[in-house]
């Protein structure tokens, strides 16, 4: 496959540079590198985040919830910016001692909760609430069975095939060879489902829905990694039918734009603290707009 060198274990692994994106906040070590407190708004929830695909589910949920009527799900969505190292600050190291976005704080009752893990935040505000759950055993365990399928699933089409796909310092090809299969596979299992099933548990619309989409419908609407064409999406036609119709959802609309610090600035807000940050123009957006004119 390459002429380099065959690269040998050393008997004792050792921290060394990894180079790539990430390299200046990868560390093999846990907790806080600086002292910061979160900030908090007045909303009972309180977000730290990021739009990437895991922190887009809680979000997409969130908004959902609100436009079922649920003003209980009001929040306050912070931005974290993980390139910078704000998840190892004191504060986020305290709601998420995994140091990964998102992190959830429920100030709604007597003593806050933290809640972190995307899927665990999914599924706390689903029963909190009340909905895009199922309560009947059968369709439940169904539910949270692809729930926790796509949870094990991410950090193959992540860490494993975005990674060396995008952000490796060098392209390896067996690595991108055995990721893209099996994020293939992946999308094959959701396309044989969903040529069963309108959504993931069956009839009705749910957070297993919501945590799968932005992965696998980001592939195949190619939103995620410039990677469509590599992996041939067009193949999972039912994959794409589902996507197409979650992507056309408002809450699903307003979720995706919220923590987003890249791209259109028209698709960004940054923070969120009000419903009505959707339509007027943040301070963020015009600060962004103005650093590219």
């Amino acid at each position: 496959m390459t002429d380099a060198p065959e690269y040998v274990p050393p008997q004792v692994w050792t921290t060394k540079p990894s180079g790539g994106r990430f390299a200046s906040i990868n560390r093999p070590t846990a907790g806080a590198t600086h002292e910061k407190d979160l900030p908090v708004g007045r909303h009972p929830l309180q977000l730290y985040s990021l739009a990437t695909p895991n922190g887009q589910k809680v979000t997409i949920l969130l908004e959902e919830l609100l436009a079922l009527g649920h003003a209980g799900a009001e929040y306050d969505a912070w931005y974290v910016n993980i390139g910078e190292g704000d998840q190892f600050s004191s504060g986020f190291v305290a709601a998420n001692p995994n140091s990964k976005i998102p992190a959830l704080v429920d100030r709604s009752g007597p003593k806050p909760i933290r809640v972190f893990e995307s899927g665990a935040i999914l599924l706390h505000l689903a029963e909190k609430f009340g909905a895009f759950l199922p309560t009947e055993p059968a369709a439940r365990a169904e539910c949270l069975s692809w729930l926790f399928w796509q949870m094990g699933s991410a950090p193959f089409v992540g860490g494993g095939f975005g990674h060396f796909y995008v952000y490796a310092p060098t392209k390896i090809e067996y690595a991108i060879d055995r990721y893209a299969m099996e994020t293939k596979r992946l999308l094959h299992v959701l396309d044989q489902r969903l040529a069963e099933a309108r959504y993931l548990a069956g009839d009705a619309y749910s957070i297993a829905d919501m945590a799968a989409f932005p992965w696998f419908g980001g592939l195949v609407q190619g939103w995620l990694y410039s990677a469509a064409e590599f992996l041939s999406v067009h193949e999972y036609a039912n994959v794409k039918r589902w996507s197409d119709e979650l992507k056309e959802r408002p809450a699903v609309i307003r979720g995706r734009m919220v923590n987003r610090g890249y791209g259109d600035p028209a698709g960004q807000l940054r923070e969120r603290h009000e419903a009505s940050d959707f339509e007027t123009r943040t301070q963020d957006k015009l600060d962004a707009e103005a650093a590219e004119s």
